[in-house]
């Protein structure tokens, strides 16, 4: 499997590459989890833009959010893999992947995500700790769960 990944800002994108990241965004946040919301929220030009693609297709994306706009951390969202390539199971790579960037970006932060609650044990085996109780975001549960800085 030869999985491409490449980081971008949102004004180095093409306009076919940001389409393509907003279709599948909106397949996955919107339609498949049934989630009425504001997809685009304002943090993409404050954002950096992990694109995963296989064969030329988009297959998995997450962005990192600059610390101070969402949560104090940095922070990793959007994580998402299209409904093509769920069955590769590259999520946890995905994830790996903008850790790795995260940390080297922001030295010694932590990181701060947003999670569904149901992805608790995905997240906790990356090393990210819950803070704070289960809260509604947009009729889906989520947790804030926090990776401490690396030592």
């Amino acid at each position: 499997m030869d999985l491409q990944f490449k980081w971008n800002r949102l004004e180095d994108f093409t306009a076919l590459e940001m389409y393509e990241v907003i279709k599948a965004r909106e397949a996955v946040f919107i339609v498949e989890q049934t989630c009425a919301y504001q997809e685009a929220d304002g943090l993409d030009p404050h954002s950096w833009h992990l694109r995963v693609s296989l064969n030329g297709e988009l297959a998995a994306y997450a962005r990192v959010v600059e610390p101070g706009l969402k949560f104090a951390e940095p922070s990793i969202g959007r994580v998402m893999t299209t409904a093509k390539f769920r069955n590769l199971k590259i999520g946890h790579t995905l994830v790996a992947k903008a850790i790795a960037f995260t940390e080297e970006k922001f030295p010694g932060q932590s990181i701060r995500i947003g999670a569904q609650a149901h992805l608790q044990g995905f997240y906790g085996s990356l090393r990210f700790q819950p803070v704070g109780d289960i809260y509604d975001e947009d009729g889906i549960p989520h947790i804030e769960m926090v990776k401490p800085a690396p030592r």
